[in-house]
């Protein structure tokens, strides 16, 4: 029987997804080729790629609208490298929520003057920051609308005249957003969308070459979009599940219809880390609290044991938080059914039982 697969990535993925993925494997498109040895110039998979890219914008909204999507390699942390390289003249600012924010600043601050507007380091990032000010004399504003770590998420963003950056790695495609108010989003496809190895990049033209520096082909936005994803060889494999994903989400009834379902499971959960005297929430306000990642900890760690037995019976995987935190974390992206929170919240209130 399928897990309960709580883990914060490589997602969950649509069981559809995963078959449609495995059929594509032996034999593609009825070529008699599997995905993974056809040529990435061939035409099945530039439809492939096209139809993932278009698809992106559509969801967003952003079609006709100015902006490319782009599948590119490295994950998110290649994209704390390369926002800077083209588009850091001299400064930028940045939003500190948690440990990938940290890592982007770090990266930029290689290129040029970093204004970390708030930060909630200090609280091991527990909350987010709000009322704070963004120089106007900026090159782009940078956040991270969910932070998987610590389970917080950003429920509303700055307004602001200059370019606003956000990796969405965690978050992209769970709920509605006006997603023209940035000019750039990133998001590693294995959070929420697809398998590792691919990172989707939506970016808005017009804020491209206007740095003084010289920016390697690998790294440049603007060589990327006049190759259609494809200087370098892409992640095949990678970006047709994440197309194969997309197109289940479009099924499904878009952005609207699943965000009402994690909706439902994220006030379930936090429902029972309320109420359930065995468990604390790590996040301090609720107004912050992550829909995407629920972090939590045993009140008493003497019944960890019972738990983890009672986990395990129940067919519940990819709970343990992360080192940093400690306790429990639970994922729940858009492919992670709602029987399966259910089934969680059963376990924690058996436990409560049985102490």
């Amino acid at each position: 029987m399928k897990k309960h697969n709580f883990s914060a990535g490589p997602c969950i993925l649509p069981e559809s997804v995963m078959q449609k993925a495995a059929e594509a494997v032996i034999n593609f498109n009825g070529l008699n080729l599997s995905i993974l040895e056809i040529s990435h110039r061939s035409n099945d998979f530039i439809e492939v790629m096209e139809s993932a890219r278009e698809l992106a914008l559509e969801h967003l909204g952003l079609q006709n609208r100015g902006y490319k999507a782009l599948f590119l390699q490295g994950g998110a942390s290649l994209e704390f490298l390369r926002v800077p390289y083209n588009l850091l003249e001299k400064k930028a600012a940045y939003l500190n929520t948690g440990t990938w924010a940290t890592n982007s600043i770090k990266e930029a601050k290689l290129f040029g003057e970093i204004d970390v507007v708030a930060s909630s380091k200090d609280s091991n990032f527990n909350f987010i920051p709000k009322n704070y000010s963004i120089p106007s004399d900026a090159d782009y504003f940078h956040c991270t609308s969910n932070n998987t770590i610590f389970g917080t998420q950003m429920k509303a963003f700055p307004i602001t005249n200059i370019p606003m950056v956000c990796d969405m790695s965690s978050d992209i495609f769970s709920r509605v957003i006006d997603f023209s108010k940035f000019d750039l989003i990133y998001a590693g496809a294995q959070k929420n969308m697809g398998p590792a190895g691919t990172t989707l990049i939506i970016v808005k033209e017009e804020i491209l070459g206007k740095v003084t520096r010289s920016i390697p082909s690998i790294l440049d936005y603007s060589v990327h979009i006049s190759k259609d994803s494809m200087s370098n060889t892409p992640a095949v494999f990678p970006v047709y599940v994440s197309l194969l994903t997309m197109e289940w989400l479009k099924d499904f009834g878009g952005i609207s219809a699943i965000e009402k379902v994690n909706n439902a499971k994220a006030a379930l959960i936090y429902k029972e880390i309320d109420n359930n005297p065995l468990f604390k929430g790590y996040v301090a306000n609720h107004e912050d609290r992550s829909t995407m990642n629920a972090t939590f900890t045993l009140v008493n760690e003497n019944l960890k044991d019972a738990f983890a037995s009672l986990l395990k019976n129940a067919g519940i995987v990819g709970l343990n938080g992360h080192r940093s935190v400690g306790g429990y974390r639970a994922s729940m992206y858009n492919a992670l059914p709602l029987e399966s929170v259910k089934v969680l919240v059963d376990v924690m209130k058996e436990l409560e039982r049985i102490a």
